[in-house]
């Protein structure tokens, strides 16, 4: 119990030390504020998403559900004019500052939602609320703690230095934000030691900077690649465990989401593209091997070959025996087992002669005019018993 009281008194002596005659009260409030209101909805969210029945619910007047973001901006609206109308005074600011981070929280809990325009609370781009929320909360808890943008210390008095040490930083930070390196870029303003760290190491492989500068060099790109794979992965892996267990797993996109559908097309379109481009060039590599092979067997084979006009007029009368059956019709021609391929230049057998003993003439005609008209009067003669 003795040592219980000590330590609570430690605590209010070092609270009363660093925050209240520091005067960072208000700002640590609104960090409270900021938390507290974030996992508080969170929990709300939570509840909601598993149906308990003693748990209230969503908020739907008359049918319109009414996002928690609406009420944040009204604790952002209260706070922030509360402390012009009231002049910082005390104890004004520090209710205020309170009120400011609970529409901090309320407001970057659906950050997504305003950056996309869309429900996706629940869906894989709702991540990006949480990541703006744990930011924030961060930042501020770094101002408490007693660090400053960019290094900047107010007490410094050389004005040159106070600009190189502005500029250096925020190159560096500027520099690992390029390299994908989001969370080193953006705490590293705050901390300039670890903007460095992001800014001296490889770059991610899907950053702007390794598609700028590691196209030409294939070996700096391959140890990104295996670094992304061996080391980033991980993380990610670790980050998304630790996200799911603050804010929850996301849902799976129903199939009758716009984005789901917006999705889908695009992906649909690049693989009908790169498909059509591949049977493309596949069909055009398959005719010129063709091309190449009837063309060098063509000669020889007609000179080697001895009768090779009857083995090309068989293979082409099977061809178009297999057409016709591919086609439907029937193969059985009746008196015309004799006929050439279409577009020969060879004729009919000539009709019998009539009186006189001379032969009629009549004009040449094709195989390929005369089979149809053959065929429709075989399937239209009646057959007679005998």
């Amino acid at each position: 119990m003795h040592l219980a009281q000590l330590s609570i008194d430690s605590l209010l002596d070092g609270y009363q030390r660093h925050i209240v005659d520091a005067h960072k009260q208000p700002l640590f409030l609104l960090l409270v504020g900021f938390i507290l209101s974030f996992v508080g909805i969170r929990f709300s969210v939570r509840m909601i998403r598993a149906e308990v029945r003693w748990w209230p619910g969503n908020i739907t007047p008359g049918g319109l559900h009414i996002h928690h973001m609406v009420f944040g901006l009204g604790f952002l609206l209260v706070g922030g004019i509360g402390v012009f109308a009231t002049n910082g005074g005390h104890p004004w600011i520090d209710w205020f500052g309170l009120a400011f981070g609970i529409g901090c929280g309320l407001v970057l809990d659906e950050f997504a939602l305003i950056l996309h325009l869309d429900d996706v609370y629940w869906s894989a781009q709702g991540r990006k609320s949480v990541d703006a929320v744990i930011f924030g909360i961060l930042f501020t808890a770094l101002l408490l703690t007693g660090y400053v943008p960019l290094g900047v210390v107010p007490s410094q008095g050389t004005r040159w230095g106070l600009v190189a040490v502005i500029l250096v930083n925020t190159l560096v930070s500027v520099v690992a934000l390029l390299k994908g390196k989001v969370w080193t870029g953006l705490l590293g303003i705050m901390v300039p030691g670890l903007s460095w760290i992001g800014a001296v190491r490889l770059a991610r492989p899907s950053s702007p900077w390794a598609r700028w500068r590691y196209t030409t060099r294939p070996r700096r790109r391959a140890r990104a690649l295996r670094r992304e794979r061996l080391l980033h992965r991980r993380a990610d892996r670790a980050r998304t465990w630790l996200f799911d267990l603050i804010a929850g797993a996301p849902d799976k996109v129903p199939a009758h989401h716009t984005a789901t559908h917006r999705v889908a097309e695009q992906m649909a379109a690049r693989a009908t593209a790169h498909l059509d481009a591949h049977v493309a060039r596949s069909l055009a590599r398959r005719s010129a091997r063709l091309a190449d092979r009837r063309s060098a067997a063509a000669p020889a084979g007609r000179a080697s070959v001895p009768g090779g006009g009857r083995g090309a007029d068989r293979q082409g009368k099977a061809r178009h025996r297999r057409r016709t059956v591919r086609a439907g019709r029937s193969r059985a021609y009746a008196g015309n087992r004799s006929a050439v391929r279409p577009g020969s230049a060879e004729t009919a057998p000539a009709p019998a002669p009539v009186s006189g003993g001379m032969p009629a003439r009549t004009p040449a005609v094709k195989a390929s005019e005369q089979r149809p008209v053959q065929r429709h009067l075989r399937r239209r003669t009646p057959r007679v018993r005998r």
